[in-house]
Order: C-alpha cells, then sequence, then structure tokens
C-alpha cells in the first residue's frame, strides 16, 4: 500500500499518519512513513522527543548530499545538474527506526512552491517517487495541505489518497481543492476522513459537501488524543477509542480498493 494523506493544519492528519504506520507494522508489514510536511510534527506522533531524533534530519538540509548525487549545489538555480539522482539508499541511511517502522522526514526546499528545477526540490520529488512507484514497502506520506511533493509519475502509483477534513467549511474548502489537483495529476483514489466528528450532523454536514470523493470514515473527538499531544506519547498506545476509528478506515479503504481492482493489499 501507498497512501499518501493530506489536509488543512490541525485537522488530525498526522495522528491518522501515525496510527496506521503502528497498524501495518502490527501485521508484519514493513512500513515507511515520510514527513512531507515543513511543520514537521510525524515524530512527536510517534512519541519520539527531541534527544530521539537529534541525528534525523531533513533531506532537504542535507546540501551535501544533495550536492554529491545532484552534482548542483542546493540553491543554486539554473546550470547542469542530475534530473534522477541515485536514492535508493536513502530510506536507510537517513531514517530512524521505531519497531518496524522507518522514519523519513523529508523538508522542504526554499523554491519548492515555485515548482523550480532547483537540486534539493528535485531531490526530493526523485525521492518520493522512488518510494511510491519502485519500493514493495508500505509507504505512508504525511504532506501539508497540498500535493506540491506529487508529479503526475509518482501521484498515479498512490494507492490512497486520504483527505482529512473536520466540520467546518474552511476545511472543506481545502478537501476540495485538494480533490480538484489530485484529479490533474491522475489520482485514482481519493478518500475523505472526517475527523474530530462530535455526533452524526458532523458527519452528515461533512458528507454533504464532498462530492467526488470517497467517504471512508470518521475519526471522533477524543481527549485521549489531546491529551497524547500535551504528555508528547503515541496517540496508538494511548488513545484507543482512535485506534479503533483508525482500524475500520484503514479496513474500508483496502475493501474499496481491491473492489476496484487496484492497490497491493495482498
Amino acid at each position: 500500500m501507498k497512501i499518501a494523506i493530506t489536509g488543512k493544519g490541525g485537522v488530525g492528519k498526522t495522528t491518522l499518519a501515525a496510527v496506521l504506520s503502528h497498524l501495518y507494522a502490527v501485521e508484519g508489514k514493513t512500513v515507511i512513513a515520510v514527513d512531507a510536511d515543513p511543520d514537521a510534527n510525524l515524530a512527536a506522533a510517534f512519541g519520539l522527543n527531541k534527544e530521539q531524533t537529534k541525528d534525523l534530519r531533513p533531506i532537504a538540509e542535507m546540501g551535501q548530499l544533495i550536492e554529491e548525487r545532484t552534482g548542483a549545489r542546493p540553491g543554486s538555480m539554473g546550470g547542469v545538474f542530475k534530473l534522477n539522482p541515485r536514492v535508493d539508499d536513502i530510506p536507510q541511511a537517513c531514517s530512524i527506526k521505531i519497531g518496524g517502522i522507518r522514519l523519513l522526514v523529508m523538508g522542504k526546499s526554499r523554491e519548492a512552491a515555485s515548482g523550480c528545477y532547483c537540486p534539493e526540490n528535485v531531490f526530493l520529488k526523485r525521492l518520493l517517487k522512488h518510494l511510491i512507484t519502485e519500493r514493495d514497502d508500505v509507504v505512508i506520506v504525511d504532506m501539508e495541505a497540498g500535493i506540491e511533493h506529487l508529479t503526475r509519475g509518482t501521484a498515479e502509483g498512490v494507492d490512497a489518497f486520504i483527505v482529512v477534513v473536520e466540520p467546518g467549511k474552511r476545511s472543506i474548502q481545502t478537501a476540495l481543492a485538494v480533490r480538484d489537483m489530485a484529479r490533474t495529476l491522475g489520482v485514482a483514489n481519493v478518500f475523505v476522513v472526517a475527523s474530530k466528528v462530535r455526533n452524526s450532523a458532523d458527519v452528515e454536514f461533512i458528507k454533504g459537501l464532498i462530492e467526488g470523493m470517497n467517504y471512508v470514515g470518521a475519526i471522533g473527538f477524543n481527549p485521549d488524543v489531546v491529551e497524547a499531544d500535551i504528555k508528547g506519547t503515541p496517540p496508538y498506545e494511548n488513545a484507543p477509542e482512535a485506534v479503533r476509528d483508525i482500524k475500520l478506515i484503514k479496513d474500508a479503504i483496502e475493501a474499496s480498493i481491491k473492489a476496484s481492482g487496484g492497490g497491493h493489499t495482498e
């Protein structure tokens, strides 16, 4: 399974990414969890503190590595450099291990938003394409509220593109914008997960506004998740109701993909 998760800040996508990673790991799968959000906090959702992650540098900040692989200094514009640098050793060399999960932090090049061909941006996109289209691992990508890291070739390899929304029109507007961008890149399966819902009315509100996306479940508003964030402990171990909700979402996504004849759920 290759899963990309997006949504506006604060909706709970990082919690979803972390718990899904654990759920696949306990099945015996090798999981690569990728923090591709510039506001990187996936490590915290795994319960890791600063001491435990002191050696985990964002890939985009590894200037010497990027220059060695692309042939150009990060931050440089124009010139000649490799558009297809070697990245197959990066998941092993530049990650930290949490049980059966490897955590990799992408970071963001200063020029990524402009879509420029600067060396670090090309390197990040090449790495993400490798993870999604060239590996047999379960890959779960926690993205920012958009799909800037994805190219068409990479997006077409994603089995499940999940947009996390909370009750509220701004969150829905973000979801619809992401849906439209995903369509332009050929993403086959766009799923919606409702987060922080308080009751059935919240769920119906979200369902009524997500035309063209597949609703696959809800994560209830849960004080245990908030408490885990405050204490710096993983929701997977400290928010059992949220874990049950996410397990149902995982099952629904896999069933939908299997029914459509896609994915790698075997």
